[in-house]
């Protein structure tokens, strides 16, 4: 299997922790792929039209993206305990969990952008919407650490720990952990997990 990858993206981090957790990381290879939201990149866009990262190419040449699809499909493949829950209500709580950390994941590298324009270009009212969408979404999490410590660890961990490192990457300002210490504390278990530690964004790489 081929997976087009960047050193810093958090959605290929997702499923590159679900590659060291499961053993497979020895059975794909890594294409390093420049995913410029201005740039389309040809050479992915032939496995990916949309030129996101991650995309997963099979052995038999099919593409899958982007990380849920990639990381459920990888989930089929070992031997090990399920990260996405079969049924019932525990796979609902996995499938918000996910859904919930990408969909912050997705707001903060548009405010990342908007934060890397000139402030004279800067849009106020986007800033102050994607600062009150983040806010309110490490609320709800906050109220949901109970349940992240004692839920075991799957595909929602996995998706909300990448968030959260994230923006201690790219939002240190930020300062998320002030108000939220239960999350906090959930989170500094996630991290010492060595999966997470072998995917740790490496800015040496371009």
């Amino acid at each position: 299997m081929k997976l087009h990858w960047s050193p810093r993206s958090p959605f290929v981090r997702k499923v590159s922790i679900l590659l060291h957790e499961t053993g497979l990381d020895s059975q794909v290879t890594l294409v390093r792929s420049v995913a410029a939201i201005a740039t389309p990149n040809p050479a992915l866009m032939v496995d990916n039209p949309l030129s996101q990262i991650p995309a997963l190419v099979l052995d038999h040449g099919q593409a899958l993206y982007d990380s849920p699809v990639i990381c459920e499909y990888l989930d089929g493949l070992h031997d090990g305990a399920r990260y996405f829950p079969a049924a019932g209500p525990a796979r609902w709580v996995a499938l918000q969990r996910q859904a919930l950390a990408d969909g912050m994941l997705a707001i903060l590298l548009l405010w990342r952008q908007e934060r890397m324009k000139d402030p004279a270009k800067q849009l106020p009212d986007w800033l102050a919407a994607f600062a009150t969408k983040i806010g309110a979404s490490l609320a709800r999490l906050e109220q949901q650490a109970d349940a992240l410590a004692t839920d075991g660890h799957d595909i929602g961990h996995i998706s909300v720990g990448c968030m959260l490192s994230y923006l201690d990457y790219r939002f240190p300002d930020l300062d998320w952990r002030a108000g939220h210490p239960q999350l906090a504390a959930w989170h500094i278990g996630f991290e010492a997990r060595p999966a997470v530690i072998a995917t740790r964004p490496d800015d040496a790489q371009a």
